[in-house]
């Protein structure tokens, strides 16, 4: 089996061509072999056994299944997923904080962020307050305003917070920032589940 670092690395290899084939424009015999080497590729890996991310998830020492082995195979911000945001997290005080640059394969309108992946990335660096908190929760509601245009390939900060509660229910806002520029906000609920409903199947142990 494939360590997780090398997972990684592959992915982010991926990752460079993927904004880098949507950022320019090569000749046609550049893009032949692309196919050919990524088709070739493809036929390779699908020799390989199945990844189960939930036995990856469920295998954690500490029983949680909020973090480690297969967490990182997120869709939106997994560095091991190679269609991934590239987003670098980290904690100040009460505030999950993400740096990130949304890269060229993100791009909408010319120079702008797809406002779907915007919304994306405010969901995976909300899901952060979740994982501080160590509830398994899933999003319930996700509303986000645009406030000014998104750049691509430049630096954004989301910060987002717990803001408070009602049983269930965890109210959660963050705001993306470009420069010193509030360009989209965000209001997201997470509903809190039970821990052994949370991966959406049961533990066949």
């Amino acid at each position: 089996m494939a360590t997780e670092e090398a997972r990684a690395a592959a992915a982010a290899g991926l990752r460079a061509l993927i904004h880098t084939f949507a950022a320019r424009d090569p000749e046609d015999d550049v893009l032949a072999a692309i196919a050919e080497t990524a088709t070739g590729l493809a036929r390779r890996v699908e020799e390989a056994p199945m990844r189960d991310r939930l036995a990856l998830m469920r295998n954690r020492p500490d029983g949680s299944m909020l973090g480690g082995r297969g967490f990182e195979d997120r869709a939106v911000g997994g560095s091991a997923n190679p269609t991934s945001i590239e987003l670098d997290v980290r904690f100040d005080n009460d505030e999950v904080v993400a740096d990130v640059v949304l890269q060229r394969a993100f791009e909408g309108a010319p120079g702008r962020a797809h406002g779907g992946i915007v919304a994306a990335a405010f969901d995976d660096v909300t899901g952060f307050v979740i994982g501080k908190l160590q509830e398994p929760a899933f999003t319930g509601e996700l509303t986000v305003r645009y406030l000014a245009p998104v750049p691509v390939d430049e630096h954004l900060e989301i910060r987002a917070r717990l803001d408070g509660r009602k049983r269930r229910k965890l109210f959660i806002s963050a705001e993306a920032r470009a420069g010193d520029e509030v360009v989209a906000t965000c209001h997201a609920i997470y509903v809190t589940v039970d821990p052994s409903r949370f991966a959406g199947a049961p533990d066949p142990r």
